[in-house]
Order: structure tokens, then sequence, then C-alpha cells
């Protein structure tokens, strides 16, 4: 009897802890790559039960995602990405943990389903866990489409229709994206700056290079946009500092007391054997973990009509209810909407409020005209109220910039910004959606309001720019920081900053503390190239005639000065202020003209300077080609725990795959 007993009791234990198992669940791991194993980040992937869909996510930087808490069963992991085909494959879960998966999506329309079969793979580095509970709304994905391989193929007119508010086209014969296959380009309600690239300078007769620092990143995920839709992005779409200054590079952070480092280092130029490249870079302190100041957030959210779209409002709200989790008792969250008319969704409630902060993100709906200039003004009003000394006060605009209600003159709306900074109260813009992007007018925005400007292309840059890096995003440790670099004419024959366009001062802004300049928050960096010719090389200085009675050999000096005798190749200046200050501080960092010291960082913001030439078709990218640049990136990715850089290899390549397309097509098209 005491034997049946006994087991009887352990079938029940059995039993109870067989139950227990598949209550629990399993987690169910896995990675996203491209053709070439390159990591995907930010793809959206599912874990389906027939047609239910348990859960969704996104895969990490690495391309990595975990689902946890499974139960037993059979599943489906659905993969979906931009200018890629959906990806299906089953999965069987049982009482442990299967072999984590690795999903390849193959380039091609996402209209186009093609089923995988599971590998195993020795990564299983875990993303952000996603329970298997009700997922939030389905990520955005691109229209349907022809496979941009078909001769046939024209891209829909979103993708294929942009403007620029300088007027000028950016054609397919410009190396924009004007589509495949004969389609044509129109302009349309996307609208960008006109970007003319800085000319090679002799310091003979400008020896002085100023300009404002920027640390926007928006054009490096817009251009990510545009290729992960299958098309090349139009010229004036890219900035080439705003590429090299989405990643971030381990510079000194200390430099003579001032709260950010300054880092110098020369190499050769990798499209020109003949010309060196000089890096300037800024590090700026980084916030000690747990540290962050008491925020006083206004989110100024556009529920206009043209928000409807799954990339625009609904992901704005689920990135908003993101950083809504990493909110503290001591910090404030208010939410003003504009369209037709202007209202407060939520007054300023503390951060620990986390249900009632969820619940009014949750009822914001699009719908009406937009009336930018009243939403603005009331939400300055609110940031104004709950003002916190010594923390972070800023309003947080997130629209695709039409404002077509209200104040809509620019130097309206970029007076009434200006004055509000000198409050303290600081403007950041969040920009979505595709097909009426003001890219120009959000740039402004953000400049003049002593903010940053970031394009979200997807929700895992939203919680990169709200969550992870939510310190250099909203912290301002310096702000009005210009950089002045003075060339020394005996060792430098000409030179041309890479990019800054939009960001150019003149010489005696520079001493001035009433131009304002750019802003850094904690941990950003600022990269800045010079590309360097020396002296006795012949170069064109903008179509400029040779002068007469002076010799790039002879490094002659303009009229009236004497050259001092050095051997500095030039001599880097930087003025900032304190973020409460009116009175700029000098640094000053002097660079020998046979630098010693190994380069660690230049190589990749070339590969990145490379990379945005070759996008805007520039007279200066010399012998560049889509190969030079992903090698020069794989051969100086370094330390890439983040997986941007691995990233940014499989974005030249698909730039270099597109190319070739509308290269072939184009020739097609003439016969």
């Amino acid at each position: 009897m005491r034997i049946r007993l006994r087991a009887f009791a352990v079938a029940v234990l059995v039993f109870l802890v067989s139950l227990t198992g598949r209550a629990a669940g399993v987690p169910v791991t896995g990675q996203v790559v491209d053709p070439a194993g390159l990591p995907i980040p930010g793809a959206t992937v599912e874990l389906l039960e027939g047609t239910r869909r348990v859960a969704q996510g996104v895969s990490n930087p690495e391309g990595s995602f975990r689902f946890t808490e499974v139960p037993q069963g059979t599943y489906k992991i659905r993969v979906t990405m931009a200018g890629f085909r959906v990806s299906e494959m089953s999965i069987a879960v049982g009482t442990t943990a299967p072999t984590p998966v690795t999903i390849r999506l193959l380039v091609g329309s996402v209209s186009e389903t093609v089923r995988v079969e599971s590998g195993s793979t020795t990564l299983n580095r875990d993303s952000s866990a996603v329970k298997a509970t009700p997922p939030p709304p389905p990520a955005p994905s691109a229209p349907a489409r022809a496979n941009p391989g078909d001769p046939a193929y024209a891209p829909p007119a979103e993708q294929r229709m942009y403007g620029n508010a300088g007027g000028r086209g950016s054609g397919v014969g410009q190396g924009a994206g004007g589509g495949f296959g004969g389609g044509v380009y129109q302009p349309s309600a996307e609208l960008y700056e006109g970007i003319e690239e800085h000319t090679f300078r002799r310091p003979t007769e400008h020896p002085l290079s100023t300009f404002s620092i920027d640390v926007d990143t928006a054009s490096y995920t817009n251009v990510r946009r545009f290729l992960n839709d299958g098309t090349l992005p139009p010229v004036d779409a890219v900035r080439v500092e705003e590429l090299i200054n989405y990643f971030r590079f381990d510079y000194a952070d200390s430099t003579q007391g001032a709260p950010f480092g300054i880092t110098t280092e020369l190499a050769p130029c990798p499209w020109d054997s003949k010309h060196r490249l000089a890096l300037v870079g800024l590090q700026a302190r980084r916030l000690p973990e747990g540290k962050t100041p008491p925020r006083n957030l206004v989110f100024l959210i556009d529920v206009s009509g043209s928000m409807t779209s799954e990339d625009k409002l609904p992901l704005v709200k689920t990135a908003m209810k993101m950083l809504a989790e990493t909110l503290r008792a001591e910090d404030r969250v208010a939410i003003v909407t504009y369209a037709g008319t202007t209202g407060v969704a939520l007054q300023a409630t503390r951060g620990d409020r986390s249900g009632v902060i969820q619940d009014a993100i949750s009822a914001l709906n699009s719908g009406g005209s937009t009336n930018g200039g009243a939403g603005i003004q009331l939400a300055y009003q609110i940031a104004a109220e709950n003002f916190v000394k010594g923390g972070i006060n800023r309003v947080i605009l997130a629209t695709d910039g039409d404002f077509n209600v209200g104040i809509t003159s620019m130097d309206a709306l970029t007076r009434l910004i200006e004055e509000k900074r000198q409050t303290g109260v600081f403007l950041s813009v969040l920009g979505v959606g595709t097909g009426n992007l003001k890219d120009a007018t959000m740039e402004k925005l953000a400049d003049k309001g002593n903010g940053n400007y970031s394009y979200l292309d997807s929700l895992h840059e939203a919680r990169r720019v709200l969550v992870a890096e939510a310190g250099s995003t909203l912290v301002t440790v310096a702000k009005d920081v210009k950089i002045q670099v003075e060339f020394n004419p005996s060792a430098v024959g000409a030179y041309r900053l890479i990019g800054y366009e939009n960001r150019k001062l003149k010489s005696r802004d520079f001493n001035d503390d009433t131009k304002d300049a750019g802003e850094m928050g904690a941990g950003h960096t600022v990269t800045a190239l010079y590309e360097i010719v020396p002296p006795g090389e012949d170069v064109n200085t903008g179509g400029v005639d040779p002068l007469k009675y002076q010799r790039p050999a002879e490094a002659s000096p303009t009229p009236g000065r004497v050259t001092v005798p050095s051997n500095e190749l030039m001599t880097v200046k930087v003025r900032y202020k304190q973020p409460s200050g009116d009175r700029s501080s000098l640094v000053t960092v002097p660079v020998v003209a046979r630098n010693t010291t190994s380069p660690r960082h230049v190589n990749f913001a070339a590969a990145v300077a490379q990379f945005g030439m070759l996008l805007r078709n520039s007279p200066y990218k010399a012998d560049s080609t889509w190969a030079d640049a992903a090698r020069l990136a794989r051969g100086a990715r370094g330390d890439d725990s983040d997986g941007y850089r691995a990233e940014f290899v499989r974005l030249v390549e698909l730039a270099a795959a597109l190319d070739r397309q509308r290269t072939t097509s184009t020739s097609v098209s003439r016969r």
C-alpha cells in the first residue's frame, strides 16, 4: 500500500511539474540577418499561433529577438522589414527552450512571402524581453510593389516624388532616388533644403574655417528609410555630417576643464592618396548612471489627418509609452495635441503615475488640419509653469512637419522658438513618416530651439532616441558650441570641410556671444573631417583662376601678412557656454603636421563620409566606390557592441545594389 501511495504521489508531482512548466513557458530566441549574414536591427518579429498573433517584438542592434514564457505548442515566426521579403518559419515549443533560430531575409518586395528553415546559431544575446501578452499595434510595412530588379519597376509615388526647399531637382541624373526603369522624377510634398558643398579653399586667402557643431542624426535614419524601401535618397536629403554623427566615437571627454574633450587625428585620405584627412572630435562628458536630472517634458503631438498612417502617430504613441516606463516620481510629463484646434491631452503628471500617462497616450487619435503654431505656444506655456531649476525642461515636438494652419510663416515660428529658448526651455523634434516629410522645417525648428532633430524610421530608432540615449538627447552640458580652425599656409596648400554646409559661420561670429550655435548633450560626440591638400598640389578651388603673383608651391601669404614659422598643421579653437550661461569660454588645441598618434577613429568616419559623397554624387568623391567604403568600414568597425556599424556596412552594400540597378535600367531605357 505504501509503495502504491508513493508511486501515486510521484505521478501527481510529475503531473504538477509538467503543468507548471507549461504555464510558465520557455523562451524562444533567434537572430534576423540579411543575405550576407549581417544582422538586421529594427525588423518586426511576430509570434503566431495559427492566425492569432501571440506576441510581437523588434530585433535589437545585433539582429536578435526573444520571446519569453512561450507555452508548449506549434507556432509560426513571421519577420517583416521594409525592402525585404516577408519570411515565415514554423517552430515547435516543448518543455525546454528550442534551439535559437536564424532567419535570413531576402531582398525584394514585402508582398512576397518565403518560408525558411530553422537553423542553429551560436549567437544567444537577448534583446528586450517580449512576453506572450496582448501585443502593441503592428509595425508599419511598406506598400506592395514590383520587384526592384524588374526593368518595369516603378516605386510608389511617395518614394519617387521628392523635392527640396532650395528648388533644385534631385533627379536620376544627379544620383538621387528618382526611381528605376525610367521612373519620372517630380517635385512633391517632401521638402529638403538645398545643399551646396564646400569647395577647397587656400589658407593664404581663407585661413579660418568656422562652423557651428551639429548633433542631429535625422539625415542618417532618413537615408536608411529610403534604402530599406528600395530607392536611393534625393541628394539634398543627405547631410554628410549627420551621417557621421549618428555614430559614437570613444574620444577623450575632458580638455582644459571644458565639459567636453577634443581629439584630433591625421590619416591618408582614402579616396585621394595625395591628400590627408584631419579629424576633429568632441566628446561631451558622460552622465553617471542614475544621475539624470528631474525631467519636465511636454510632448507636442501632431494629431492632424496627415499623421494617420502606421509609421506616424501609432509609432509615436508606442515610443512615448516606452519612455513613460522610464519616468520617475520626480519627473513630470504633459501632452499637448494640435490639429484644427489645440488641446491638452494630459496635464503635467508625475512620472510614477504610469497608468494615467499610458491611458492618455492610448487615447490619442488623428484627424483635422495642422495648427502647429498654436500648439507650440501652449506647450511652452505648460513647460514654463512646471519649470525645474537645474533640471531638464524640454518641449518634444513629434510631427511630419506639415504646418498648414495658424503660424505658418517660418520667420514667425523661429522668432517664437528663439524667444522661448532664452527662458531655458529647449525644443527637440521627432520627425516621422513618408510622402510629405518637411525635413527642412523640422531641422530649422530644432536648430533654433537649442534641441535635436531625429527622424524615427522604426520603433527601434524611437527606443534609441528616447530611452537608450535619453541623456545625450535631453541633458544639455554645453550650448552655443562653435569650432574655428586656423590652417598654417606653409603646411596646407588647400582644405575642404566635409559637410556642415548649413552650419557655417562667418569668421567674426566665432567671438560674438550673441550668435547662436549648436548644443551638446551628455555623452554626445561631434565629428568633423577636413580634406587637406599639401602645398604644391594643384587643386580646384571652385572655378577661380590661378593667382598671377602667388603660386601654391611658395605658400605665399596674402599682402600685409607675415608667415610665422611653425611645425603645426592647424589650430583648433572651440567656444562654448554653460547651459545657463551667457558668456563663452575658449579651448585651444594645436595640431602638429607630423602627428605620431595612431588614428583610431578617422577611418570609420572617412568610410561614412565616402558613403555620403557617393549618395550625393559629389564632385569631390574622386575615385570612391561603394566597395571601397564598405571595405574601409569593415576594417574600422572596432568595438561595435550596439551593431550599428555592422548595419552601416549592410546599407552601403544595399546602396551599391540599388545604384547598379538604376544604372542598368537607365542604360536599357536609352537603347
